[in-house]
């Protein structure tokens, strides 16, 4: 039970890093919210038999909320392994950490066909590397800090 609370902290930890590099670009290029998060969402639920209003502010907020599941849930899995004697250095650990998280939302928004990272510019890549690799120095980070504490 240890590791699915500590999990959760550390899941926080990177979505709150993950959200503020994100916002970051946004503020910085003046780029808009992606609706792709929303759209993974609303196609994951009708895949599983369920109609969601599909409203642009409601896309908006299941992207949110999917996302924050998604680094949540990793969050766990990632201090389980720890748990179980998996550790890495910080760099590594993080670089590992944020290509799962990436894989985990990119992977259900191609399964979705919501986009196709084979199309993206380098710009989208980077737009996607760096806050996922945020995400990932964050979770790595508090759980160090969690294990370190008395």
């Amino acid at each position: 039970m240890k590791a699915i609370g500590r999990g959760l902290v550390a899941g926080a930890m990177g979505d709150v890093m993950l959200n503020a590099a994100t916002y970051v670009d946004m503020a910085v290029t003046g780029r808009p919210a992606s609706n792709t998060p929303g759209e993974t969402v609303r196609k994951t639920a009708e895949a599983l038999g369920l109609r969601l209003p599909d409203d642009s502010h409601r896309l908006e907020a299941y992207g949110a909320l999917g996302g924050f599941a998604v680094g949540l849930g990793l969050g766990v899995v990632v201090s389980v392994a720890r748990s179980a004697g998996l550790r890495l250095p910080a760099p590594l650990g993080a670089a590992v950490i944020g290509g799962l998280a990436m894989a985990a939302s990119d992977g259900g928004m191609m399964i979705n066909g919501v986009t196709d990272p084979r199309q993206w510019t380098a710009a989208d890549w980077l737009r996607d590397v760096i806050p996922h690799l945020a995400y990932g120095a964050g979770v790595h980070y508090a759980l160090y800090r969690i294990d370190a504490s008395p």
